[in-house]
C-alpha cells in the first residue's frame, strides 16, 4: 500500500490513502494547480484556522461536495454563515479524537497560534487553532502544523509518532501585498530552524515544508536544517501540483516517489 499526498499552495494539502481522500486547509487561489470546483469529492475536510489563507475555498468545496468538515467553534460560524449546513460539520479542539467515517480517525493536537474571522454581517468571531495527525493506513501517520509557533512538541512525538509531518518554515510572500498594517513580518510562525527542530521533537521520518507558493530560500534553508539534524530524514519543499508517494519500508516512512 502507498499513500499520495499532493502539494496544492500555502498549506493546503491532499491526503490519498487506500480508502480515504483527506483535503487540509484547502486555500487555492492563485495556487495554480487546481480550482476548486475540479478537486475529487474529500471524505473529509480538515480546517486548521479561520485565516484566509488556510479557510480558503472550504465553504464552496463542502456545500459543492457534501464532505464533511472538522474544524474549530469559529470556523464553523463562519461555515454556516456561508451556506454549509450544520450538520455537515463537526467543531472540536484538541484531545476530542473524532471519527469521522469507519477507519478515518482524525486527532486534533495542540497548535500555537490564533484564530480570528469575520462573519458575513461584520460580526468577528475567534476560536481555538488546531494541527492534525491523520493515519490514511497503518504506520503512515501525518502531521499538520496548522500554523503553529514552536513550542515542545516532544509530548506530541512520545504520544501519536507521526512519521509524516508538514511544517510551515516560511511566509507566503506572495500574499505581501496584501498587507497594509505597521511594520512587515520578517519570518514565518516558524523559521527554518524552528521547523526543522519542530520534526526532531516529533521524530517523523518524512519532513514536508509548506507556507508558500513558490520555494524560497527559507525553503532550502529548511532542508538544510533537517539534513543537519538527522541524515537519515527525507526532507522535501514540493512546489505547487506536485505529488509525494509515501509507504513503509524496512520499519520507516520512506517517499518512494516525488
Amino acid at each position: 500500500m502507498s499513500t499520495r499526498i499532493r502539494f496544492l499552495g500555502v498549506a493546503a494539502y491532499e491526503i490519498l490513502g487506500p480508502q480515504h481522500r483527506i483535503l487540509v486547509d484547502p486555500f487555492l487561489w492563485q495556487a495554480g494547480s487546481v480550482r476548486p470546483e475540479d478537486l475529487e469529492p474529500p471524505d473529509v475536510i480538515l480546517v486548521s484556522h479561520a485565516a484566509s489563507d488556510h479557510y480558503g475555498d472550504a465553504a464552496a468545496i463542502a456545500k459543492r461536495t457534501g464532505a464533511p468538515v472538522v474544524c474549530g467553534a469559529d470556523v464553523r460560524l463562519m461555515l454556516i454563515d456561508a451556506g454549509v449546513p450544520p450538520e455537515q460539520i463537526r467543531a472540536t479542539v484538541w484531545g476530542l479524537l473524532v471519527e469521522v467515517k469507519p477507519g478515518l480517525l482524525v486527532r486534533p493536537v495542540e497548535c500555537h497560534h490564533w484564530s480570528v474571522g469575520q462573519l458575513g454581517d461584520g460580526t468577528m468571531v475567534t476560536g481555538t487553532p488546531l494541527a492534525f495527525i491523520v493515519e490514511p493506513e497503518p504506520g503512515i501517520r501525518i502531521y499538520h502544523y496548522g500554523d503553529t509557533a514552536i513550542f515542545d512538541m516532544s509530548l506530541i512525538g512520545r504520544l501519536y509518532r507521526p512519521t509524516v509531518g508538514i511544517f510551515g518554515c516560511t511566509d507566503p510572500v506572495e500574499l505581501s501585498e496584501e498587507d497594509v498594517a505597521a511594520g512587515r513580518i520578517l519570518t514565518g510562525e516558524m523559521s527554518p530552524d524552528e521547523a526543522a527542530l519542530a520534526a526532531d521533537m516529533l521524530g517523523v521520518d518524512v519532513a514536508i515544508a509548506a507556507h508558500y507558493l513558490q520555494p524560497n530560500e527559507d525553503t532550502d534553508a529548511f532542508l538544510r536544517h533537517i539534513h543537519d539534524g538527522d541524515a537519515r530524514r527525507q526532507a522535501l519543499a514540493p512546489a505547487v501540483g506536485d505529488v509525494l508517494t509515501v509507504e513503509v519500508r524496512n520499519d520507516r516512512v520512506v517517499v518512494s516517489s516525488y
